[in-house]
């Protein structure tokens, strides 16, 4: 079967996103774009805080890089490590273990920085070492327990019971965007 002259004229299908991130040197490039929630189901990234796991909506992820040194910033919190100039943006750099109240995490060679866009603004999220991404279905997604005190629920989507360990997913709503806020 012959092609029309117009479909052969057309610009070529775009190519398909890759279902995991591109190693660009040190960095790892996940658009938001690339996996979508399905139904009953959702793309999570896990990573290591103060030796516990955590995970976040894939969709919040912009890209996940290697760490580089950050710019100190002076009268921030201690969680805010300061800015790092991403393609000429310059975006602040929370240590998410301290901004959570375990201690300072220790850059490694292992460390990243996980680039997130919460409530339309870009913010480094510093990880120990990011761990997987996977899929886990809705319902597998159990409420934080009720003895954990409210301020620290809102922190916590929920718990997802893995077969060796349990992963809280978190809030970045609640984790970051109350500091948007203050900062605007």
């Amino acid at each position: 079967m012959a092609k029309s002259r117009a479909h052969s004229l057309a610009a070529p299908p775009p190519k398909p996103w890759p279902l995991w991130p591109e190693t660009t040197g040190k960095n790892l490039i996940m658009t938001s774009a690339i996996i979508t929630q399905a139904g009953s189901h959702l793309e999570i990234v896990s990573f290591h805080l103060a030796e516990q796991e955590f995970c976040i909506d894939i969709m919040a992820i912009r890209e996940i890089r290697g760490w580089a040194p950050v710019t100190p910033m002076p009268h921030t919190p201690p969680y805010v490590l300061g800015l790092i100039n991403l393609r000429g943006a310059v975006i602040p750099v929370i240590d998410m273990a301290c901004r959570l109240g375990m201690k300072m995490t220790e850059p490694s060679e292992r460390s990243a920085i996980i680039v997130t866009d919460i409530a339309g603004k870009l913010v480094g999220l510093l990880v120990e070492q990011v761990s997987d991404m996977m899929t886990i279905k809705s319902e597998d997604l159990q409420p934080p327990p009720e003895i954990i005190p409210e301020a620290q629920r809102a922190f916590c989507r929920g718990i997802v019971a893995l077969e060796k360990t349990m992963v809280c997913f978190l809030n970045l709503d609640t984790v970051i965007a109350d500091e948007l806020a203050q900062a605007a």
